[in-house]
């Protein structure tokens, strides 16, 4: 039965592959995981998605995902049973944008932050203090409601969280001084629940011709 599931290239602790397996979680879906090592990417993994970033999902028909939030509605979108979507029925909602701001200039500041040799930079503080800018715009909503679009979790919360997550884990100790205890909760709330903690279980990493574990 298994050779009939879709394949899940991933990588335990990138936020896009965070995400995406929370997502697969919460719909029910199961794939055949394959637990990427990123300095020496499976050729399998670079033939379906040449651009060779995870998360990849390939379907048993051949085609390939190979965006995170495109993976997230396609789990989501045929069985959604907590119902993460649902805030997006609202033409109120603006989780899209949330993630929008998420996934372009917070991650672009991110990466800057976290990674500063590889981009030839001198100050990382600099995006540090403007990653800070999302940390209180998403500090002031958690101040209304218990999640960024509504008292339960959804959508954007799965997206968005991971991210937060690698930035805060870059400098803890600088992070829990942060006067944006909403934040904090939300973060803490998420990050010790079944639903985080359950895709975050460590997998060898994956060779050809050794059997793959079903996911989750």
């Amino acid at each position: 039965m298994s050779v009939n599931l879709p394949i899940l290239y991933s990588f335990r602790r990138c936020p896009y592959a965070i995400r995406a397996r929370m997502a697969i979680a919460a719909s029910g879906r199961r794939c055949l995981l394959r637990e990427v090592v990123l300095r020496n990417k499976p050729s399998e993994m670079i033939m379906a998605s040449p651009k060779g970033t995870v998360p990849v999902v390939i379907l048993p028909d051949g085609r390939v995902m190979e965006e995170s939030l495109d993976i997230m509605y396609w789990a989501l979108g045929v069985n959604d049973p907590a119902g993460w979507l649902a805030p997006f029925n609202d033409d109120r909602c603006d989780g899209h944008e949330l993630i929008k701001e998420n996934d372009g200039p917070f991650k672009n500041n991110l990466d800057r932050y976290k990674y500063p040799t590889r981009y030839r930079i001198s100050n990382p503080i600099y995006y540090r203090t403007q990653g800070l800018a999302f940390f209180k715009s998403l500090n002031a909503r958690l101040l209304t409601s218990v999640y960024l679009c509504g008292n339960e979790f959804s959508f954007a919360d799965a997206a968005i969280s991971p991210f937060i997550r690698q930035f805060a884990n870059h400098d803890r100790e600088w992070f829990n001084t942060l006067e944006l205890y909403a934040l904090q909760n939300w973060l803490e709330t998420i990050v010790n629940a079944d639903k985080f903690l359950g895709v975050m279980k460590k997998y060898p990493a994956w060779e050809r011709g050794m059997v793959e574990p079903v996911f989750p």
